[in-house]
């Protein structure tokens, strides 16, 4: 009788929770995402002093390395003014009400889990940018052989969460119930 009644008390409050926590659940994964990645820049930088040692080797094909970022993805445009620092943060700012009104108004679990990764990544490199005047990114995947060396841009927890969310938004968008379908 007591898991039945506990039972009937969950199913009537789903109509409830569901009726916006698309948008608490990607309020809270962006609220993670940022603190996830403050935590980890703030240990790499003031506790384990990743500038002092230099590059890092943590396996074959991943190093610690800190490098600050002017820019904004792949260090595409450069801004080494405190007028070109603060668009770069009025450009987050945008873009943070934007995908916050965008997640406002969805209806997937899986794009609100993705805004929140992307909102929570943008937030991260903002409060570095508004910090430091740059973002601090540090993990350098790479392809090293006797012949050659690859190496991927160096990013952080921020911009993979950014890139996650994207790509989570992309395959709903191409495969998720509401997608355009051929008939």
């Amino acid at each position: 009788m007591g898991s039945r009644a506990a039972g009937r008390r969950v199913t009537q409050l789903l109509p409830r929770l569901r009726s916006g926590s698309f948008a608490r659940m990607g309020l809270l994964a962006a609220l993670i995402t940022a603190a996830l990645d403050q935590a980890t820049k703030l240990w790499l930088l003031f506790v384990y002093d990743l500038g002092g040692r230099g590059a890092v080797a943590v396996n074959p094909f991943l190093d610690l390395v800190l490098t600050w970022n002017y820019g904004i993805s792949y260090g595409l445009l450069q801004q080494d003014t405190q007028l070109g620092r603060w668009v770069l943060v009025a450009i987050k700012i945008g873009a943070v009400i934007l995908l916050g009104w965008w997640l406002k108004e969805t209806r997937s679990r899986l794009a609100a889990l993705c805004l929140g990764l992307i909102i929570g990544g943008a937030i991260g490199n903002a409060i570095d940018r508004i910090a430091y005047g740059a973002v601090a990114d540090f993990l350098l995947f790479h392809i090293t052989t006797g012949a050659f060396r690859f190496n991927w841009y160096v990013f952080n927890l921020a911009d993979a969460a950014i890139v996650a969310g994207a790509g989570g938004l992309l395959y709903e968008s191409l495969f998720g119930h509401s997608a355009a379908k051929a008939p």
